[in-house]
C-alpha cells in the first residue's frame, strides 16, 4: 500500500500532518482506498515518507477523530467503511461512489480536493505560482491600515464606489461607455450570471448558451427551471443559422456568450458575427449577456483586435459581466455588471435581496491594484508567459494525438482525443490527474471526444507521458 501514500512538499506552507490528512482523507472519499485495507504501520509509513513516526502518529489520530480510520488494539490502523453518517448518498441505483456519474459536481469536487501528488490539467484556473500573491498581499495590508470603521460596516448595495469609477475608466478603454451608476458589483461572475438570470427570465423561460461554453452555468440554471438550449460555436462565433432558427422557435429571453477568448476553446467573435448576433436579438427580443472573464488575457489592438457585442450595442440590449478571478486572485470573488441605468438599480435591489451587499474588503484590494497602475503590467505579464509556453504545448498536444484548432491568444487548448473522454478522465483520475471531458462542457451532457487543456497546467511532464499510454 505504499504506493497510496502522499508525496509530500516542504515549501508548501501547509504542515506535513495537515498534507498527509488531506491526501489520505481524499483518497478514501474517491475510493482509491477502500474499507478494511490496513495502512502502512506507522514506521513503515514514517520511513516512506521520510518524516519522524510522531508526525505520523498524528496525521493517523486526526483520520481516527475524523472517521476516516480506526484504530485496532495490536493490529494498527484500518479504512473505515463509511457510513450514511460520514458521506453523502449515492444516487439511486448507483453501484458505488467510484461509478458516480462524470457531472459538473464531479469535476467541480475533484479540482478543488487537489492533493501535493495531484495535477488539474483541465483547470479553468492560472497556477497560484503564475499570478502574484505578493501584489494581492500588500493591496491587502493597505487596506488593513484604513480606520477600522470602514471595514466594520456593509458595503453600498452597487459596490464600492471608488471600485466602480475605476472599473469605469477599465470599460472605457474597451469603448464601452459605462458611468459608475451603471456598474453593479458581484461575488464573481457566477452571481452576475445568477442576478442576471432570475431578474429576466422566468422559470420556464429559455436561456440560450454557447455550445461548448462554461459547464457550471448549465446546472445554475437548470436549478432555477429556466430550459437551457445549447447554440453550436463555431471558431469566429455562433451558427447564425441554428441561432436564428432556434430563436424563432423558443424566444429566449436571455443569450450568454464569450465573445472574445471563449470557454474552452480561446476562440473569438468576428465583427461579422457580432452585427448578426446583435440583429437577431433585436428581431426576436433577447438579451445578450456578454461574460468577458478571460478580458485580460487578450493583447487587444490592431494586432490583435477584439470585437465585444457591448462595445458595439452601448449596452442598450448586451449585458456586460466581468470579473478579476482568473486574473488577480479567485479567492477575493470581485465580479461586476455593467448594463443600462435602469437594468443596474433593479440588478441592485436583486442583490440586497440575495445578499444585502458584496462585501467591499475585497473590492478594495482590487480597486487599490487598479488605481494604483499595478494590474496593466500584472496582465501583460501573464499573457507574455501564456505566449512563451503555448508553442511548445501545442507541439507536445501534436505528438500525443490530439486534434485541435490552434488560438493566438488565451489559456485553453481544445482537444479531440478521438475516444470518449469521460473513459479518458476517470483513467487519469486514478493516477492523480483531473481532466475536463466534453460532455461537461454541452447543456445536453452527451459523451464527447472533445475535452479541455490549460496551456499553464499541462507542463507537468506526467500528463504526457499519461496520455502517451492512455492514447498509443
Amino acid at each position: 500500500m505504499s504506493n497510496t501514500l502522499p508525496l509530500l512538499s516542504r515549501v508548501s506552507g501547509e504542515t506535513l500532518i495537515d498534507q498527509i490528512v488531506r491526501s489520505l482523507a481524499a483518497r478514501i472519499d474517491d475510493k482509491l482506498l477502500r474499507g478494511g485495507a490496513r495502512m502502512p504501520s506507522i514506521r513503515q509509513c514514517a520511513a516512506s515518507l521520510s518524516v519522524s513516526c510522531a508526525t505520523v502518529v498524528a496525521s493517523y489520530d486526526k483520520l481516527v477523530a475524523r472517521g476516516y480510520l480506526e484504530s485496532r488494539r495490536g493490529a494498527g490502523f484500518f479504512v473505515c467503511e463509511r457510513s450514511p453518517l460520514n458521506t453523502p448518498l449515492p444516487p439511486a441505483g448507483a453501484q458505488d461512489a467510484a461509478a458516480q456519474p462524470m457531472d459538473v459536481v464531479w469535476l467541480i469536487r475533484n479540482m478543488f480536493r487537489q492533493t501535493p501528488t495531484m495535477s488539474a490539467p483541465g483547470s479553468g484556473m492560472l497556477p497560484a505560482e503564475w499570478l502574484d500573491g505578493d501584489l494581492v498581499a500588500r493591496a491587502l495590508r493597505d487596506v488593513s491600515r484604513q480606520p477600522g470603521s470602514l471595514l466594520l460596516g456593509y458595503g453600498a448595495p452597487q459596490g464600492f464606489l471608488p471600485l466602480r469609477q475605476q472599473l469605469q475608466l477599465k470599460l472605457a478603454g474597451l469603448e464601452i461607455a459605462c458611468p459608475p451608476e451603471q456598474i453593479v458589483t458581484t461575488v464573481g461572475v457566477m452571481q452576475a450570471l445568477d442576478l442576471v438570470a432570475r431578474e429576466f427570465a422566468r422559470p420556464g423561460e429559455t436561456i440560450f448558451v454557447d455550445d461548448p461554453a462554461y459547464w457550471l452555468m448549465f446546472g445554475a440554471f437548470a436549478a432555477m427551471g429556466m430550459n437551457v438550449i445549447g447554440i453550436p460555436r463555431l471558431a469566429d462565433g455562433p451558427d447564425i443559422a441554428v441561432l436564428a432558427e432556434l430563436a424563432a422557435l423558443h424566444r429566449p429571453k436571455l443569450y450568454v456568450i464569450n465573445s472574445v477568448l471563449h470557454n474552452p476553446s480561446s476562440t473569438s467573435l468576428s465583427a461579422a458575427k457580432a452585427f448578426q448576433v446583435l440583429r437577431l436579438a433585436e428581431q426576436h427580443d433577447f438579451l445578450i449577456v456578454e461574460d468577458d472573464i478571460y478580458c485580460d488575457m487578450h493583447p487587444g489592438g490592431a494586432v490583435q483586435p477584439a470585437t465585444r457585442l457591448a462595445a458595439l450595442d452601448q449596452l442598450r440590449r448586451v449585458i456586460y459581466l466581468g470579473g478579476f478571478s482568473k486574473s488577480l486572485a479567485a479567492n477575493l470573488r470581485v465580479g461586476f455588471i455593467a448594463t443600462s441605468a435602469e437594468r443596474a438599480q433593479r440588478l441592485a435591489d436583486r442583490k440586497m435581496l440575495a445578499t444585502l451587499t458584496t462585501s467591499d474588503i475585497g473590492e478594495r484590494v482590487v480597486y487599490k491594484i487598479l488605481s494604483q497602475g499595478l494590474y496593466r503590467k500584472h496582465a501583460e505579464r501573464l499573457r507574455t508567459r501564456l505566449d512563451k509556453v503555448r508553442e511548445g504545448t501545442y507541439r507536445k498536444v501534436e505528438q500525443a494525438g490530439l486534434r485541435f484548432d490552434p488560438a493566438s491568444a488565451g489559456m485553453f487548448v481544445w482537444a479531440d482525443a478521438g475516444c470518449d473522454t469521460n473513459v479518458l478522465a476517470e483513467k487519469a483520475l486514478a493516477e492523480g490527474l483531473v481532466l475536463a471531458p466534453g460532455s461537461l462542457f454541452s447543456p445536453r451532457q452527451l459523451p464527447s471526444t472533445r475535452m479541455r487543456l490549460n496551456l499553464a497546467t499541462v507542463q507537468d511532464e506526467r500528463i504526457w507521458a499519461f496520455f502517451d499510454r492512455a492514447l498509443g
